[in-house]
């Protein structure tokens, strides 16, 4: 979609929701004050020119539509950097991708590791939800440099990246209970601990872990203990 075209339709969304919410307030004010009676407020109407001249109203819809303008901004220049989905990246790609935004959540697995495919699908759940977090995830086998140089011994192993510095672990599922069925809001819930995720507002129909519905990965291969 043509951003111009976006930026257009945000403006006239924004502005018209500030014309109507200006004209409930004001015919409340009426009512409140008196100055509509009983005969006449159920035909009173607002005129919405006059309201549009309001010099308050017009800095109130100008204040709106450079907030969405900055949000857009923001989240286009997010975007460009890969942020809003779950990808995979090659140990060549590692350095670049982690130092090059604020916050990065990078999951070292095993292809044939099922608590690995257990992780791939909570992180594929949380990526979109956590737009400011980039979700990467490596493939240990193929990126021994950086296995090594980070310690990784147990896998799946998350670090937690801060202006590319390793912070903080999730080391197998000791942190979520040590079972396999944990809900993604728990695991979700351990990156608000650290800080790595910020909380957002969920709608009604924001699916599994909102009501702490479990959610699991279904697989012929079953390994207890998965280390590299």
């Amino acid at each position: 979609m043509d951003p111009d075209s976006v930026k257009s339709t945000l403006s006239n969304l924004a502005f018209g929701n500030v014309m109507a919410a200006a004209a409930r307030d004001y015919q409340k004010d009426l009512l409140a004050q008196g100055k509509a009676n009983a005969s006449s407020s159920v035909h009173d109407e607002v005129d919405l020119d006059e309201l549009m001249d309001d010099p308050e109203l017009e800095k109130l819809h100008a204040d709106r539509i450079a907030t969405l303008k900055k949000e857009a901004e923001k989240r286009q220049k997010l975007t460009m950097q890969g942020h809003g989905e779950y990808r995979e990246i090659t140990e060549g790609d590692f350095l670049g991708e982690v130092t090059g935004t604020e916050k990065v959540i990078c999951h070292f697995y095993h292809r044939e590791f099922y608590r690995c495919k257990i992780m791939d699908k909570h992180l594929k759940s949380l990526a979109p939800r956590h737009f400011t977090t980039k979700f990467l995830k490596l493939d240990a086998e193929n990126a021994p440099f950086f296995v090594t140089k980070l310690g990784i011994k147990t896998l799946p192993c998350v670090i937690l990246f801060r202006q590319g510095v390793a912070s903080e672990r999730l080391v197998g599922f000791q942190d979520l209970g040590g079972k396999d069925d944990f809900p993604t809001r728990k695991l979700e819930l351990f990156f608000l601990k650290k800080g790595i995720i910020e909380e957002k507002k969920r709608d009604e129909e924001d699916d599994d872990y909102l009501e702490g519905k479990r959610t699991s990965v279904r697989t012929s291969v079953h390994t207890d203990s998965d280390s590299d």
